[in-house]
């Protein structure tokens, strides 16, 4: 028996002695981005939160009366589903009439500082008023919807009850930017890691990503920073030699601001494209290209775009930290 035994053992070391010895377990050194805690949304004196008044904002950003042709909403261009953004390259209005622009997500709209590509407009009850007017979205007037929606009962309670008045354009436009603020997006498997400290939400490639993005290397936290993943300034990336779109010179009428543009927030990148101010990339593979080649060469360009001699397996963490920032519940909201 003994003899037996100890054949056994020597088989048994045998076979072992043949299976790779897998080494040490790598042990990941999480790297945590300092970008503040996320902060209380801010209402106006004049239109404080409340139930009521999303209630009532909510019905108004889906009634396609706003529009002249009863065909389109705020949320005809604005879908849940794709973190309130549309998927399209420019929207289309009414009587199929095209937009200039690509429809940004209003994913956490309320916390931005001004509005539109060029930042003409000072607050969301102001920026209601955009698409309303614009004659390639709803070409209608405010004035007009408000007559038409003034008979109507539930707004009419709504409004009493939110506001204490009638439904009337101070309504309205108060109720819909309130909508608006409560489009809040902060349940990523990007906040839960921050946030949470929950590494194990990542895989290996997404940290990688994610220190790449916050890196010297590639600077893309430079623009893209804080909670919100932008610095809500006017930027130049190299798009174009020449821009159709004079961007933010538009609005202050400064040559040096030609074909600058409002920097958009990264949170729900993953599923907001086509990107750039026309649509005119379709994947976030194309957006790390142009990025990684330095774009072309403009009078406007930022300094901070140039050739970043990314390797492969580098532009993929890119966009798998980037898918990282979707936030499931959010496109959920209903």
């Amino acid at each position: 028996m003994k003899r037996i035994a100890l054949i056994a053992y020597a088989i048994l070391a045998l076979l072992g002695s043949c299976v790779k010895d897998p080494g040490p377990r790598k042990v990941l050194d999480h790297f945590i981005p300092d970008i503040g805690e996320f902060p209380e949304m801010v209402y106006p004196e004049d239109n404080p939160k409340s139930a009521m008044s999303e209630e009532l904002g909510k019905l108004l950003f889906f009634d396609t009366r706003l529009s002249i042709d009863n065909s389109i909403s705020c949320g005809s261009c604005h879908k849940s589903e794709l973190a309130f953004s549309d998927g399209l390259t420019v929207s289309k209005g009414v009587n199929d009439a095209l937009g200039t622009r690509n429809s940004p997500s209003l994913g956490n709209v309320g916390y931005l500082p001004y509005f539109t590509r060029e930042g003409g407009v000072p607050s969301l009850e102001m920026q209601i008023l955009v698409p309303i007017q614009e004659h390639n979205e709803f070409n209608h007037n405010i004035v007009n919807i408000v007559k038409q929606l003034s008979t109507d009962s539930l707004y009419d309670a709504l409004s009493k009850a939110a506001y204490n008045r009638e439904f009337d354009a101070f309504v309205l436009v108060r109720a819909i930017a309130n909508f608006e603020r409560s489009l809040v997006t902060n349940s990523s498997r990007f906040d839960r890691y921050v946030y949470e400290r929950n590494y194990s939400v990542y895989t290996d490639q997404e940290e990688e990503g994610l220190r790449l993005f916050y890196s010297e290397k590639t600077n893309c936290s430079s623009c893209h920073g804080g909670f919100n993943f932008t610095n809500n300034l006017f930027e130049n990336n190299g798009l174009y030699n020449v821009y159709a779109d004079s961007g933010r010179a538009r609005f202050t009428g400064n040559a040096t601001d030609r074909a600058r543009f409002k920097v958009p927030s990264l949170r729900n990148v993953a599923v907001t494209g086509p990107y750039m101010h026309d649509g005119s990339i379709s994947h976030l593979e194309e957006v790390i290209n142009h990025y990684n080649e330095g774009g072309e060469e403009h009078p406007s360009k930022s300094s901070l775009i140039k050739p970043l001699n990314l390797t492969e397996q580098e532009k993929k963490a890119l966009v798998a930290f980037l898918k990282t920032l979707t936030d499931e519940d959010f496109m959920n909201k209903k």
